[in-house]
């Protein structure tokens, strides 16, 4: 029987695959399924500084509407205010407590001392690991990126120092040179990398000549960007790999983990196939390496990473050489006429 078990961040999973941040994690009866298919670990559901912020302007804005309205009325309601996380920390400790797989904490903050200060109260509810998603929308044309990558290079040291617990950093593929970047964030103790975040991107609607944010589940193949880099980080470092976006079935796994990966997230999947998918994946994943004859994870994992690879030029530009030289067969397979 093939061992499916692995190692992410030093938390000891029975397979390499984990419920990635998502609203999954509302629904109780969801859970139960998902563990019961399998479910090697969950990611809770981001907790986002810029929503209680925003929460807390409403409350504000509503309580202080009908104030001041004739001399008898100087407060209509009593002195309250917003509960910030609090509501958040619960769920996620609740979650903690009635499931027995490890539950992985996910925040989105904006400033350094926030990050921290939230870190640790998400250490508090004994989560066993931390997801911070970093992240710079560009906005400005004077905001240099060198100084956006120090930033969030100490945003990760600064919670790295506050916390026990280990932390992984969700990640965005636009750096200039995300290898680089890695590994700053390496040299100031990030346990691992999670490959990579996807965000909601603006639409326009040409009827109304709006602007609408669409609520889209990843496709088939995005993951390629993932593979690609996990190929190369492999090896080369001692944090964890998780690869991410477009996670749809076993195949999917396997060539992660040539690739390198200790763990894949999923989640359009589950939405798509229900927490039964799960199962198939790991049977799946099982009858694979049972007809290649590994016995674990370990056997094959990182086996195409450009470290074990003899051809150099694999993860090079000179692919795309390859590829233009091969372009008649594009015309083969997909006819003009």
């Amino acid at each position: 029987m093939a061992d499916l078990s692995t190692n992410y961040m030093g938390l000891k999973l029975k397979n390499p695959i984990i419920l990635g941040a998502s609203n999954l994690v509302s629904k109780p009866e969801i859970i139960e399924e998902l563990e019961e298919a399998g479910i090697a670990a969950i990611v809770y559901k981001s907790l986002f500084e810029e929503q209680i912020q925003l929460e807390s302007i409403q409350m504000e804005e509503e309580l202080h509407e009908y104030e001041e309205r004739n001399a008898e009325m100087t407060r209509l309601f009593p002195n309250m205010e917003h509960a910030g996380p609090k509501e958040h920390l619960f769920n996620l400790k609740t979650l903690k407590n009635n499931v027995r797989v490890p539950v992985i904490a996910s925040l989105n903050a904006i400033y350094e001392p926030t990050w921290v200060d939230y870190a640790r109260e998400l250490e508090q509810t004994g989560v066993d690991a931390l997801e911070i998603n970093l992240y710079a929308t560009p906005g400005y044309f004077e905001v240099e990126g060198e100084k956006v990558e120090y930033k969030q290079v100490q945003i990760v040291e600064s919670v790295k120092k506050a916390v026990k617990i280990p932390v992984s950093v969700k990640l965005s593929p636009f750096y200039t040179n995300t290898l680089n970047f890695i590994k700053k964030l390496d040299e100031v103790g990030a346990d691992g990398y999670v490959l990579f975040n996807r965000f909601f991107q603006p639409d326009i609607d040409i009827q109304d000549e709006i602007f609408f944010y669409p609520w889209e589940l990843t496709r088939e193949k995005d993951y390629q960007l993932a593979l690609r880099y996990a190929g190369l980080l492999y090896g080369n470092m001692d944090a964890s790999i998780c690869g991410t976006r477009g996670i749809s079935g076993a195949e999917d796994i396997v060539k992660m983990l040539l690739a390198g990966v200790d763990t894949v997230q999923v989640v359009s999947a589950i939405y798509r196939k229900q927490p039964a998918c799960v199962t198939t994946m790991l049977n799946d994943l099982t009858t694979w390496m049972n007809d290649k004859g590994y016995k674990s994870l370990a056997d094959f994992r990182g086996k195409l990473s450009r470290k074990n690879m003899k051809d150099p030029f694999t993860y090079q530009r000179a692919q795309y050489v390859d590829i233009l030289m091969k372009a008649e067969e594009v015309f083969k397979k997909y006819p003009m006429v």
